[in-house]
């Protein structure tokens, strides 16, 4: 896969097919990379970077501080991922693209409507996450990580970081757990930061991105001020919640709730709502 350097850190790409773009904002939580699109969920069945290479020009990536994506230790915010991919998209030389979120890729996605709308062709918003539980599991995953880092040691957070498979599968090794595992230079200086400033930095980071039970991504101001079409595809289990969903569907104007619940999900049905809520902009814009 190649790499772009996008606000001066290395990212992971892949561009697969022809046809309208279409950039993938991945499921897996923190661990967010172009794998998680034929290893998590109904994705391990459907494998859109094969099903899709007819229909869209894709966009696949790690995003930073995921797989093999390079990092940096500054607070995380929403917009700062959006951004990450509107660059990718600047590299490429794509004005606008269709947009795919699965899991906290939707999150990315609502976030790139918010702020970046003249990019963003259309959002196609599968098990967006939300909720109370959602937000407990995000802050309890960070607090974890604070919890060691202070006890331990930044040094002992890159000896956990280079046995764990990843910050949402191992809280305590944190959110720049993936590049301390492949980034010698990276490590060298993480270790050489002054604790009680990065523990603020990854404190500032849980309450900028688990603030409250709305869907993360977008505030309720912003999504009513969205204008792009979206389609919304229902998880229903403690990170996807359902009315995180319908929150989506009543506060995004025009919005399409899928009717199909997770029981009815599967390769079939979800490569058919990709495909004909495409042509349902296309109908309507041609």
């Amino acid at each position: 896969m190649p790499y772009a350097t996008i606000d001066g850190l290395q990212i992971n790409y892949v561009v697969l097919g022809s046809g309208p773009p279409l950039i993938m904002l991945a499921p897996g939580g923190f661990d967010s990379t172009t794998e998680g699109w034929s290893t998590r969920g109904v994705w391990k069945d459907l494998r859109p970077l094969d099903a899709l290479q007819g229909d869209f020009t894709l966009i696949a990536y790690d995003r930073r501080e995921a797989g093999r994506s390079g990092g940096r230790v500054e607070p995380h915010t929403w917009r700062l991922w959006a951004k990450e991919a509107v660059g990718l998209l600047d590299h490429l030389g794509i004005e606008r693209a269709w947009v795919i979120g699965g899991c906290m890729g939707v999150s990315v996605a609502t976030a790139m409507a918010a702020h970046f709308p003249a990019r963003c062709t259309g959002l196609l918003l599968h098990w967006p996450v939300g909720g109370y539980r959602w937000r407990a599991k995000g802050r309890s995953n960070f607090n974890k990580h604070i919890a060691f880092a202070h006890a331990h040691g930044l040094a002992a957070v890159v000896e956990r970081a280079r046995k764990a498979t990843g910050f949402w599968a191992d809280p305590e090794a944190g959110p720049w757990s993936a590049v301390l595992g492949h980034d010698d230079a990276f490590a060298a200086n993480y270790v050489k930061k002054e604790l009680g400033q990065y523990l603020a930095i990854v404190s500032q980071s849980r309450d900028l991105l688990f603030d409250d039970t709305m869907p993360s991504g977008a505030t309720g101001k912003q999504l009513m001020a969205i204008k792009t079409p979206s389609f919304i595809m229902s998880g229903d289990d403690a990170s996807h919640s359902t009315s995180g969903a319908h929150a989506l569907r009543e506060l995004i104007p025009g919005s399409v709730l899928s009717p199909l619940m997770p029981p009815q999900q599967n390769s079939a049905s979800v490569t058919a709502w990709i495909r004909e809520s495409v042509a349902t902009v296309a109908k309507r814009t041609g």
